[in-house]
């Protein structure tokens, strides 16, 4: 029983840290899109690539928010689990998008 409430609460903790870090990550998405049409005038694929990963942390922003409210602890824990892989995703995303800035692919 207890290590049950501790897992809960555990997931829970996530879902909050993925909820404030995956809105805080559309920003930076929204930042490097600035940044790449300050410094090029063309457009590339980094700005697309870059947009499609601000969609993918805001799908984890609202799945985080929504596994939060949800009562129910089998969908809430089903939802965090979906959450974690998704927010995984655009983390993986972005360190592409951050290797093809660095090695000037844009």
């Amino acid at each position: 029983m207890e290590q049950e409430n501790f897992l809960e609460k555990q997931e829970s903790n996530i879902a909050i840290h993925v909820f404030s870090v995956s809105s805080a990550m559309i920003g930076v998405c929204f930042t490097v899109i600035g940044i790449i049409n300050f410094i090029s005038v063309r457009k590339t694929i980094v700005d697309e690539i870059t947009a499609a990963d601000a969609l993918i942390f805001l799908v984890a922003c609202v799945s985080s928010y929504i596994a939060m409210k949800t009562k129910d602890s089998e969908r809430r824990f089903l939802l965090e689990k979906r959450v974690d892989v998704i927010f995984m995703l655009g983390l993986t995303l972005m360190g592409f998008i951050c290797v093809f800035m660095a090695l000037n692919f844009i």
